[in-house]
């Protein structure tokens, strides 16, 4: 399996549309009710380019099957060096390495671009995405108690944190 990694474009928007609204639909890893459209999904995409933040897509043979990005924490000008970053893998790709060949990239990227903190927002319940943060150094750092509630029942988010600079 020969993935590639790069810079998204706007002609990867309706394969990251299909795997965020998968997400919305099925998990409790995106918090949103509604699907996405192409037109919201665009905006995010020029907000993103717009404050300078990546977005990053996996593809085989040219399909995007997963992306990342990171952007801002908090408003706060003190929160200038902290990003909380997302990856997401299409369904028919999750546990196959390209989730981690994603965050890698977003993690080197926050390196480059002088960022010192990474935060990942996870649902408590979501076992597989806490092991996968521990295994890159993620730590820990704190639990909002029904922070969200989807699919019925109140859902607790785990904050994990790493920090980037050596």
């Amino acid at each position: 399996m020969n993935v590639t990694i790069k810079s998204a474009t706007t002609n990867d928007l309706p394969a990251i549309l299909a795997i965020v609204n998968y997400s919305i639909l099925h998990t409790t890893s995106n918090y949103n009710y509604d699907i996405q459209t192409i037109e919201i999904q665009k905006q995010w995409f020029t907000a993103k380019k717009t404050q300078n933040f990546p977005v990053i897509v996996a593809k085989i043979n040219g399909q995007t099957i997963g992306y990342g990005t990171y952007g801002t924490f908090r408003e706060k000008i003190g929160y200038q060096f902290t990003v909380e970053h997302s990856v997401y893998v299409s369904e028919n790709y999750i546990g196959k390495g390209i989730g981690k060949l994603l965050l890698n990239e977003l993690i080197q990227l926050a390196k480059t671009n002088g960022y010192h903190t990474m935060i990942g927002a996870i649902d408590a319940d979501n076992s597989g995405s806490i092991a996968f943060h521990k295994k890159f150094g993620f730590k820990e750092c704190g639990i909002i108690k029904e922070a969200g509630f989807k699919f019925g029942k109140w859902l607790d988010l785990l904050f994990m944190q790493l920090i980037l600079i050596d």
